[in-house]
Order: C-alpha cells, then structure tokens, then sequence
C-alpha cells in the first residue's frame, strides 16, 4: 500500500511516526509532499520517507492519498491533485470544515473524513473516523488502522463529524485551559511553578486513566471525592456558583456551530 501525505505539518508528522513505529507500512511505500524543502528534509532524515514538492507525481503512485493540508489552501491543491488520482485511490481527509461530498465533487471517490486531535503527536491522539458516500468499510478500516497507530480511533456518521470536531478536535485546548486556571492559581497561593506543573498534569492524567480502567461515569467519580462539607465540596459549589459547567456545555456547542458554519462555507 503506497501512502502519500499531500503536506508536511504536525498531524502529518504524527501520523507517519505512529505508522512506521507501528509497522502499518514500510517506510519506503510512504511519501510526503511540501513546498517547505526544510519539513521535507525533515521527514527524510527522521522517518526515511520519500519527498517531493510535486503534489501530481506523489499522487499518481499512490494508493492512498492523506489530505493533511490547512482547509483553506485545500481549492488551490485539490484539482491538480483530482487530476492525477488513480481510480482506485481512497482519499483520506483531516482537513476540518471540508464534507466529503466537497471532496469527491460529484464524482465516484472514495473519501473518507478524519478528525484527529494533536495529542497524536505523542500517541495518545483521538480520532473520528467517517466514510463519505462513496468509501466501503475496507477504506474505513485503512483509516482506522492508520489513525489507531496514534491513539483511539471511532467510526461515527460523517454527519456527527462536526460534534466530534467540538468535542475531541478542539477538546486538547479545553484541558490546557482548565490547567492554565489551575497553574495562575496555584501561583496565587504561593507553589512553586516545577511543584505545581508536575501536580497539576499528574493530577490530569490520572483522573483520565481512572475514569477510563475504572469505566465509572465522571459524575460518580467526582462525587466520591466531594465529601459535603469539605475542601473538594467548596470548589465545586464556587464553580457552580459561577456556572461553569454550562459555559463548557455553551462552549461545544459554539465550537460545533462553527464547524458547520466552515463546512457550510
């Protein structure tokens, strides 16, 4: 299976470690393609992938071809690139904001959409994976494999992708945030800053890894630490005084409009 990356960025990047790392494909079969020379060189040196700045060459070799461009450059590379697709090729898109039906623009290819997130960057990624009208559950299961080298990998209705892009997409910079607030307060109250970004990223983690081993929802959870009366008890309730909970609710739902409104154009 010869893979290419039409463009060179980070989720690029992330992708082909996990691939290579995992044994997916053969370094040799994947190529990626830039108009940085530097990111190129790069790839090559890292990964011992093929490069070229040649988007229409790279493309009529390969099997699969992965769009990782940004949505807006996407009009300017996409024709050439139709162009010289093999009729067998299964285009695979993370690009946010762009349908499939955008992609195989009335023709018969096989797309299939991907949202990822950047904690693929160190494996721990989350992805929703949907298939375009044309795509078979064989395309679906190259996507799941590519994007499971790199974390947990769903299959959703591409009509849930814009939910998927408010809730895991954006979901990283929800985090930061939460552990942004929690790193100025902890300089507040006087912690050290090593002390307190070790506390504060420990305290992250595994809450997420007992949640996830110990399969128990989050409200049940937060509840077993929240002793009425005790410290826990009066953070939550100044967060509820504050209405945090249906500012991230209000949150999502903003960053799902959003989606629809790029998708939309």
């Amino acid at each position: 299976m010869k893979i290419t990356f039409i463009g060179a960025g980070n989720m690029a990047e992330a992708i082909v470690a996990g691939i290579i790392k995992q044994n997916v494909v053969e370094a040799a079969d994947v190529c990626v393609t830039d108009i940085n020379e530097e990111r190129l060189d790069h790839f090559t040196e890292q990964y011992g992938v093929g490069r070229t700045t040649d988007n229409a060459a790279a493309v009529a070799q390969a099997d699969v071809i992965v769009l990782s461009v940004k949505p807006q450059i996407f009009p300017d590379v996409w024709p050439e690139i139709e162009r010289a697709l093999k009729s067998d090729a299964l285009v695979i898109s993370i690009m946010a904001g762009i349908p499939s039906a955008k992609i195989a623009n009335g023709k018969p290819i096989r797309v299939v959409r991907v949202m990822p997130n950047t904690p693929a960057l160190v494996g721990e990624g989350a992805a929703g994976i949907a298939a375009g009208e044309f795509a078979v559950e064989a395309d679906v299961e190259i996507a799941c494999n590519l994007l499971g080298a790199v974390g947990v990998a769903v299959v959703v209705d591409e009509k849930e992708i814009d939910a998927v892009t408010a809730l895991s997409g954006s979901g990283p910079a929800y985090v930061f945030y939460l552990l942004e607030s929690m790193l100025e307060a902890a300089e507040q109250m006087g912690l050290e800053k090593g002390v307190s970004r070790e506390l504060a990223l420990s305290t992250v983690i595994g809450a997420a890894k007992l949640m996830r081993e110990s399969g128990e929802e989050a409200a049940g959870l937060r509840a077993k630490v929240t002793s009425k009366g005790g410290t826990t008890h009066a953070a939550i309730s100044t967060l509820e005084e504050h209405g945090v909970k249906d500012a991230v609710v209000a949150a999502l739902k903003a960053a799902q409009t959003r989606s629809i409104e790029l998708a939309n154009g």
